[in-house]
């Protein structure tokens, strides 16, 4: 038996009433997730727990089947590990956004952040800007490394947790309520706006029309993770296949590898086929037991408030991802099981993560269930199938008690 999660990050949301009071995974067209629910389990998990912050940190925790209230120390030190980072037990480190402020004639504290992620900035284009905070905003004890997009990393030696505000929770509010206790880190945020707001990257943003990233945003203070080896947990070897630095950083510390899909960006225009077929050659001819495909899409798309653009991606799941895998799963004529679901709402009104239960289905093409004709919140909701501590999903779905 082979074993599919496809994690659809924000897909789940709540109704909208330029939506006809749908969700946008109510709205969106569906038919593989549709014919699927009619034929599975379906019902409600709980990803984060009373009390967490409700991040794809501790809800893709929850999701793979660990305790967030146990294994979780932090976001950055989980990217920390995506990007190569040893880091020691007295480090702090910390997620470092690329984001864009507004650019009016006012101090940096009555700014507001416009965009979390500058428009997705590329990779590229954000190691330029990652080299000048490095040179501009030098510190002893303080280290720049850069990630993925607009997804950097500041380690501080020696450091205290501090509770830090995510972007996306605030977006378009005056900032200065939010800033770091902290002064250092207050002043290097503080500066890197005069660093980073006419660099020559950001002059040309603007000259294309995207968003400037005019500002560092420091969030998700943590220490070093230790997690459990999921294949000695679960006697199934595992592979990710996610362009996300926190996905690919819980399965470095996990002990599952990750895969590399050309194309792959975490964004709308991701290679979402890529990502698919990347799971049918590990499950099918590569000799892993588990696969964990990751698609940010939703979720950046719900952080946008761009309802229509959430919907596309959710039927770029649907087209691109799931019948693909099934599919190639079929012809490769393997025996599966497949868990759909997000790991935490983000609703597009809202435009930052929530924490109430998400809608999940679960495929066993071995034995058939008898499911709702249609997959979204409602249906699960109705369906009776409720995870108060959604990270026990994890055993239901491999059949076996997680050691």
């Amino acid at each position: 038996m082979k074993y599919l999660v496809v994690l659809s990050d924000g897909m789940a949301g709540k109704p909208l009433g330029s939506l006809g009071k749908k969700t946008t995974l109510e709205a969106a067209y569906v038919p593989e997730m549709d014919r699927l629910a009619a034929v599975s389990e379906v019902g409600m998990a709980s990803m984060v727990p009373e009390g967490m912050a409700p991040g794809s940190d501790t809800a893709n925790l929850a999701v793979m089947g660990y305790d967030p209230k146990v294994y979780y120390t932090g976001r950055s030190p989980l990217e920390a590990l995506s990007i190569g980072v040893d880091m020691k037990k007295t480090d702090v480190s910390y997620r470092c956004n690329l984001v864009t402020l507004s650019e009016e004639d006012c101090a940096y504290e009555d700014r507001q952040i416009i965009d979390h992620s500058s428009d997705e900035i590329s990779t590229e284009e954000a190691a330029v800007l990652i080299e000048a905070l490095k040179e501009g905003l030098g510190r002893k004890g303080y280290l720049f490394y850069a990630g993925t997009s607009y997804r950097h990393l500041l380690v501080q030696e020696n450091g205290t947790e501090t509770e830090l505000v995510p972007p996306h929770d605030i977006l378009t509010r005056r900032i200065g309520e939010y800033l770091p206790g902290d002064p250092i880190l207050r002043d290097m945020m503080r500066e890197s706006y005069g660093i980073l707001k006419n660099h020559p990257v950001n002059e040309e943003r603007r000259k294309k029309g995207l968003h400037p990233a005019n500002s560092a945003w420091f969030w998700g203070a943590g220490k070093k993770p230790a997690l459990d080896s999921f294949e000695e947990r679960t006697g199934k070897r595992g592979i990710m296949i996610s362009a996300v630095d926190l996905l690919k950083g819980i399965a470095v510390g996990a002990g599952m590898d990750c895969a590399s899909v050309k194309g792959a960006n975490g964004g709308l225009h991701t290679n979402y086929r890529g990502k698919a077929q990347a799971a049918v050659q590990a499950l099918a001819y590569d000799g892993y037991d588990f696969a964990y495909i990751h698609i940010e899409a939703p979720d950046e798309m719900g952080h946008q408030g761009n309802a229509a653009d959430k919907i596309a991606a959710i039927e770029n799941i649907d087209e691109k991802v799931l019948k693909t895998v099934i599919c190639g799963l079929e012809e490769a004529g393997e025996e599966y099981r497949l868990l759909l679901l997000p790991d935490h709402p983000t609703p597009v009104a809202e435009r930052t993560h929530t924490g109430e239960a998400v809608p999940y289905l679960l495929y066993d093409n071995t034995a058939e269930e008898k499911g709702p004709k249609t997959f979204s919140e409602k249906t699960a909701a109705e369906s009776g199938n409720v995870w108060a501590d959604g990270y026990k999903l994890m055993s239901h779905f491999l059949q076996e008690e997680i050691c």
